[in-house]
């Protein structure tokens, strides 16, 4: 028998900022799959795509929500503050992604074979994204850590957010090595690609630690220093990534400068590279960013015991 005092269920969870913030993803996630599957449409790996992106959000919201609404958080044996911006700050990412692709593929000026409906429908898939996007955008500004501050919700951080930017980028290297890239073909693009994983499976293993309430010292040193160590390392690596791949990708000796003319668009190897190459550069600037602000961090290890909510 429940002896506990106070209502059931967390008002917060609709009576508040954060709380009207999920709601609007719900009600744009639920318009956004309902118009595509009805008439708006979506084809090849761009639209599929697109679909598992707002149907992996939608559902995790609608189990954030529930989870949040009813207090069951609390049976979980993770940091629900950590966990929650996390996903709302990989959701945001997936829908800006989304928000772009969708229209670049699907949308037109003129009216495709089906009519002109599917089209309006389409137009209004993309703007439901985009307001999504902002939804999203809001929990994460809403839970994000102010200047001054005591930190204890690591991802609630500048450095933790850019945790799951450096993720997602990482992820979209990942697809453009695995599209022809060819990779391969030389020893030193094959220490590149090693030096994605590794990068990518240390900045992972920071987010779980995290998310798991494992953020009390590391071996010999407190976890902020691990993270400001673990950044480090991630510099280094990626700063040697960015030089050595675009020279055995563009350099007249391994490859070509320039586009090849035989090269069909959405198939061509070169565009693959240049992918990885902007975006490791991207990376790169990312991992700066975040060592210089750890080095502003002072974290405080939360027990996750008393973790609570009004």
């Amino acid at each position: 028998m429940d002896t506990q005092g106070g209502p059931y269920l967390n008002k917060r969870a609709l009576c508040s900022p954060l709380g009207a913030a999920r709601l609007c993803q719900l009600a744009a996630g639920c318009s956004v799959i309902a118009m595509v599957t009805h008439s708006a449409g979506y084809s090849g790996s761009q639209g599929v795509f697109c679909m598992a992106a707002w149907c992996f959000c939608f559902a995790m919201s609608v189990l954030v929500f529930f989870l949040d609404a009813t207090r069951l958080y609390s049976c979980l044996p993770v940091s629900w503050d950590n966990l929650t911006v996390t996903g709302a700050a990989f959701a945001t990412l997936l829908y800006v992604t989304a928000s772009v692709v969708y229209p670049l593929f699907f949308v037109t000026s003129e009216c495709p074979y089906a009519g002109c409906d599917v089209r309006n429908f389409r137009i209004a898939v993309t703007v439901c994204s985009i307001l999504g996007t902002l939804a999203y955008g809001a929990e994460v500004a809403l839970c994000r850590a102010r200047p001054g501050q005591a930190v204890v919700g690591y991802m609630a951080t500048v450095s933790g957010l850019l945790k799951v930017v450096q993720g997602f980028v990482a992820c979209i290297i990942f697809g453009a090595v695995a599209n022809r890239s060819e990779y391969s073909l030389y020893a030193a693009t094959i220490y590149c690609v090693a030096v994605y994983v590794f990068c990518f499976v240390l900045t992972a293993v920071v987010v779980i630690m995290t998310v798991c309430g494992r953020t009390k010292a590391v071996r010999c040193m407190s976890f902020d220093r691990f993270v400001v160590v673990c950044t480090l390392l991630q510099v280094l690596l990626y700063l040697s990534a960015s030089v050595v791949w675009p020279v055995f990708c563009f350099d007249t000796k391994y490859g070509s400068p320039w586009r090849p003319s035989s090269c069909p668009r959405g198939k061509c190897s070169w565009d693959s590279k240049v992918v990885v190459a902007v975006f490791s550069f991207v990376n790169f600037g990312l991992y700066v960013a975040d060592l210089i602000y750890s080095q502003r961090i002072r974290f405080v290890s939360p027990q996750r015991s008393t973790i609570s909510r009004a």
